[in-house]
């Protein structure tokens, strides 16, 4: 369910780790799309505004506030969509029409952030695989074991020489 409209592009400024876009629509314009909006109110979305070269751009529907004149709507978008804020904020303070639809991600999806560690994926049935080029303890333990013995030149260690 893709819901657009016209709606006043109010504000973007930078929180700690994401822009918040500020939207108004003004007066009663048009209540069911409203209502469509309110639902994916606390969800992921997908933005677009129509002639924004940024594209859809995935969001998080913070929240919607509405009042006898206005219904405020506020997106937080992460700091690694910086090319995309760039040009979103060239579009601030005009009357945008923005198309906004549920994304099929996830709030802890979204925010998940990257990070090393060991690649794997898990089985139907709960056991793991991993890459088999992967260091185990094992062969750590085994190597060590090599360093802490001597050898001379001659490539025999202390214990070979008795």
């Amino acid at each position: 369910m893709k819901t657009e409209m016209t709606v006043l592009f109010k504000s973007m400024q930078k929180d700690d780790k994401k822009e918040v876009l500020k939207f108004e629509i003004k007066g009663s314009e048009d209540v069911a799309a409203e209502t469509e909006l309110f639902n994916l109110s606390g969800s992921i979305v997908v933005l677009n505004i129509d002639g924004c070269a940024a594209g859809d751009v995935t969001a998080e529907f913070i929240s919607m506030q509405r009042d006898s004149k206005k219904t405020v709507m506020k997106f937080g978008i992460k700091g690694d969509s910086d090319e995309k804020a760039q040009q979103l904020y060239k579009r601030a303070g005009c009357n945008v029409k923005l198309s906004v639809q549920p994304s099929q991600m996830s709030i802890d999806e979204y925010y998940d952030e990257p990070h090393e560690g060991i690649k794997y994926s898990t089985n139907p049935d709960g056991t793991v695989d991993v890459d088999q080029d992967q260091v185990d303890m094992d062969e750590i333990e085994h190597e060590e074991d090599l360093e802490d013995e001597d050898v001379d030149d001659s490539g025999y260690s202390d214990d070979d020489l008795d």
